[in-house]
């Protein structure tokens, strides 16, 4: 049984800040220490100074770090196009990664990730922080059991506001593309809010590592960022089950709202706001209540059950890629789905000079709207809506062979 973890920290100017300062201070119950990071500008990590005064050795690429040295844990935390090459190289070296969401930017991506990961016997955990939690997996697990009954329909709700200078902070943001011709696919359902769309399609997984699997989506995608991709999305996801998924999420607009969702089951309906404060809350037709723990309070228990998984030698981490792999397809499916992004029209657009933050007059209340009636813009009539086609995905059911 090991005694200590070794962690490679892939990428620590961002995200992975929060993980150089989970271990500096010391506030993890197992030993683990950092046998390098991988960053082609360190020197944007907050507790840089720290790194330099530890003697870790820093690298700007991650085959460099592995030419000396080796770690039993492979931390990403890099841009999209980098996660499914680093995810492999670093198991092709004999580390398990734990890497950040999203898994890859395609499905064949994911796919070659799942392939390796067999291939090499270590495993792969997708950062969807929720996914990790006791209070998510007690839920799950309620669901599997059948507390509640068959699941119906179900939804979620994030709008976020990003001004333009969330746009400018790196060279990928809102990008499909970057220069080389890579695939990124950065939006806000890909990004700041995929954790709330993953969540609903894991809650519906048979199993503790699988998620629904999809047949059908249906996306309306819009923007008024002056970004290549989409700030806005309206999202009908079918499961194999027949059960509709609905997803809204947005950045352009003033208030943040969410993440909210309602999951609608014969027995009972299960609900959560953030801006609540409060607990997920199952409410039977019966008039009784069941309490989760709001799954917010610990981002980082991801990383402590890789430590754990890696101490006990299992393979038990909860979430890693098949059970990821419907949020990539759903990614795919939305981009397909609307090929050339329409821009919000510029009556609607409006910008504070004050705060960088554009919006769009009404969208707010359109979304909300929306989601009441459990329906996307177009269906309610919304003039400026668009609505995108419907994709079909079950010839990707090839990618659940395993389990």
């Amino acid at each position: 049984m090991v005694k200590s973890v070794s962690v490679v920290l892939v990428g620590i100017g961002g995200y992975g800040n929060l993980y150089v300062n989970r271990i500096m201070n010391n506030s993890l119950p197992n030993n683990v220490s950092i046998a390098g990071v991988v960053d082609p500008h360190p020197e944007n990590c907050e507790h840089y100074d720290w790194i330099k005064e530890n003697n870790i050795p820093v690298y700007t690429s991650i085959e460099d770090f592995y030419k000396k040295h080796s770690a039993d844990l492979a931390i990403i935390s890099t841009p999209i196009n980098f996660h499914a090459s680093q995810t492999c190289y670093a198991l092709n070296h004999g580390s398990s990664v734990l890497c950040e969401k999203p898994m890859s930017a395609s499905a064949k991506d994911a796919e070659m990730i799942i392939n390796t990961r067999n291939r090499t016997k270590k495993f792969v955990a997708i950062g969807f922080n929720w996914s990790f939690t006791s209070s998510v997996q007690q839920l799950k697990q309620d669901i599997i059991d059948g507390v509640f009954g068959k699941p119906k329909r179900l939804k979620t709700m994030v709008l976020w506001p990003r001004n333009e200078d969330y746009y400018h902070r790196a060279s990928w943001a809102g990008k499909k593309r970057n220069q080389n011709g890579e695939l990124i696919l950065d939006s806000v359902a890909n990004n700041a809010t995929a954790h709330f769309l993953h969540h609903m399609f894991y809650l519906l997984g048979s199993k503790t590592d699988e998620s629904a699997r999809l047949t059908h989506l249906t996306a309306e995608l819009y923007r008024a960022n002056q970004i290549e991709n989409f700030d806005t999305c309206a999202v009908k996801a079918q499961t194999e089950d027949n059960i509709d998924i609905l997803f809204y999420a947005a950045h352009p607009v003033k208030d943040e709202i969410g993440p909210k969702f309602t999951l609608e089951f014969e027995k009972a309906t299960i609900t959560y706001s953030m801006e609540d404060k409060t607990d997920v809350i199952a409410r039977f037709h019966d008039g009784t209540e069941k309490r989760y723990t709001d799954p917010e309070k610990n981002h980082l228990q991801k990383f402590e059950t890789c430590i754990e998984a890696i101490l006990k030698g299992n393979q038990d981490i909860l979430c890693g890629p098949e059970a990821s792999f419907p949020h990539t397809l759903s990614i795919n499916a939305m981009q397909e789905s609307v090929t050339d992004i329409p821009n919000f029209p510029k009556e609607l657009i409006k910008r504070d000079k004050a705060t960088n933050l554009i919006w769009v007059d009404g969208l707010e209340e359109t979304l909300i709207n929306c989601y009441d009636h459990w329906m996307l813009p177009n269906e309610i009539g919304i003039n400026w809506s668009v609505k995108g086609k419907t994709i079909d995905l079950t010839y990707h059911k090839s990618v659940f062979k395993n389990l």
